[in-house]
């Protein structure tokens, strides 16, 4: 069981449904289809967008509509600790995967027959966090790319520690010596549909429903950042 009420104090002195700083920005990559930056505190993702093309290995082909791929990848000095091995990880193919998962809601792929859309996610740093800011940023990458989307897909993590319930957690809080719950939560801000829920850790029931909710509230406020840096890149002064 969860230590409920225990005393607990945010290392940076954030308040419990405040986020890290964040910055958003679109067409960061000049060859790509589509490209943004997301970054919360100290975790920065750039996400590119190719395709719609062509898909190769044929066998990989669907005659119905296109398919999307995701892959996630962390720079060697990206991260606390030791050189991150380069190339694929068990790790990164699993967090690929729910990025994918996370998005395909939100895709109409149905005008690209035997095409795929690939969207490559980097990290030239990272504290905590980053599997929520690699899809906050491959979705706006996909908007830029002009891609028929349904909505928006906005994401961060939510924590459980010793029964406090708080909102983007640091490498520092992931750490934390206690009963910590890691709780990243992805959804659709016009529909509320989640798209994404996982947990690391343990939290009672009513626990995980005011994580969900704060999580739900906090992906509102990144929702109109995302808004803000598309519209950014159309701004005319």
């Amino acid at each position: 069981m969860t230590k409920s009420n225990a005393i607990f104090k945010r290392p940076d002195g954030r308040a419990f449904d405040e986020t890290r700083p964040i910055t958003a920005k679109v067409g960061v990559i000049k060859n790509a289809q589509g490209s943004a930056m997301f970054q919360i505190g100290d975790t920065q993702a750039i996400a590119a967008v190719y395709g719609p093309r062509n898909l190769f290995p044929k066998f990989l082909q669907n005659p119905r509509k296109g398919i999307l791929r995701c892959f996630y990848n962390m720079m060697p000095f990206s991260g606390h600790g030791e050189r991150i091995r380069p190339g694929g990880s068990r790790r990164s193919k699993e967090i690929s995967m729910v990025t994918q998962n996370a998005l395909l809601p939100v895709l109409n792929l149905d005008d690209f027959p035997n095409a795929g859309v690939d969207v490559f996610i980097e990290f030239p740093q990272t504290d905590a966090g980053s599997r929520c800011a690699g899809i906050c940023a491959a979705s706006m990458a996909l908007a830029d790319a002009g891609l028929p989307m349904k909505d928006l897909v906005a994401a961060v993590a939510v924590g459980n520690i010793n029964g406090n319930i708080i909102v983007d957690l640091n490498y520092a809080e992931e750490a934390y010596d206690g009963q910590v719950a890691d709780i990243p939560v992805a959804m659709l801000p016009n529909s509320g549909k989640v798209t994404l829920l996982q947990m690391d850790g343990i939290s009672e029931r009513e626990e995980l429903k005011k994580a969900l909710e704060l999580g739900k509230k906090t992906c509102q406020k990144i929702y109109e950042v995302q808004k803000q840096a598309l519209k950014g890149k159309y701004k005319v002064d």
